[in-house]
């Protein structure tokens, strides 16, 4: 199994990062995508899997409400600085470095700390800026939608119309995943609906959060992600505390639990999605 979704490039995972490898490798994991959240989190995520290839992979992006320390820079000039580090990491790269782009999307929930309050016009414009990478570099989207899951939705639809209708060369269909799926049964059926290929990433609150349980039941086994979030939402038994990659076989083995399978059925069969998504 792959965690698809952990920040071992945020603190207190990132002087932990020798120690979480060698741990994941003996809890049987085949490696881990590093998400993030701004240019500075990205540049520490291509670092990293330079570090530890074939094992570590970034994804590089920038979520709708985090920055980096003191940035001054427009929403022009941080897309512009995106498509830099995509660039000089696909002419590098020698098997996948970069896998994806994101975490990115929409967040209009309370600020937190760390976070700077940017307003919908600008959330939308580095949204839609970080699709537009996607299309262009053929890689999926990890996609943050903090209640906002239909405003999200509605921009992936008019970008992908507003893309498809210039007549660009695409690499693949777009595709991507809702990193930590929060939209209820009702959206399921609308995200699946989105022209490209869509899946639904489950996390470490699926041990607790009853409502998830019954997401799970109804969304399409075979676009179902297995992720940590790590360092947050650590599963039971862990609940509250710092979570880690190696954490992902609880995650799975409640998966086998609501889908009455032997656990390495999943393994194998979440394997297969996440090698659809992110390593084509």
């Amino acid at each position: 199994m792959i965690d698809t979704h952990a920040h071992l490039n945020f603190a207190p995972l990132l002087d932990q990062v020798e120690t979480i490898v060698a741990r994941s490798r003996q809890r049987g994991l085949a490696g881990i995508i590093v998400a993030s959240s701004n240019l500075t989190d990205s540049a520490q995520a291509l670092d990293l899997a330079q570090r530890y290839p074939g094992f570590l992979w970034a994804s590089v992006g920038i979520h709708p409400q985090q920055t980096d320390p003191d940035n001054q820079m427009t929403v022009a000039a941080q897309l512009a600085k995106l498509d830099q580090l995509l660039l000089a990491a696909i002419k590098k790269k020698k098997e996948h470095l970069v896998v994806a782009i994101g975490e990115c999307g929409l967040d209009f929930g309370p600020v937190g700390p760390g976070e700077v309050g940017r307003s919908r016009q600008e959330q939308e414009a580095l949204f839609r800026g970080q699709i537009k990478l996607a299309f262009k570099y053929g890689l999926p989207l990890m996609i943050h939608a903090r209640k906002a899951n239909d405003e999200v939705i509605e921009v992936l639809e008019g970008e992908i119309r507003s893309l498809c209708s210039l007549k660009l060369e695409i690499k693949n269909s777009l595709r991507g995943v809702f990193h930590c799926y929060s939209g209820g049964k009702k959206r399921i059926e609308r995200i699946l609906s989105l022209p490209g290929e869509w899946y639904f990433g489950f996390d470490g609150n699926l041990t607790y959060d009853q409502g998830l349980v019954n997401v799970l039941k109804l969304v399409p086994k075979e676009r179902v992600l297995l992720e940590t979030d790590a360092p947050f939402l650590a599963p039971e038994p862990y609940r509250g505390q710092t979570c880690y990659p190696y954490y992902l076989p609880l995650i799975a083995q409640k998966v086998a639990e609501i889908w009455k399978k032997p656990v390495d059925w999943v393994a194998q069969l979440t394997s297969q999605n996440t090698q659809r998504c992110f390593f084509r």
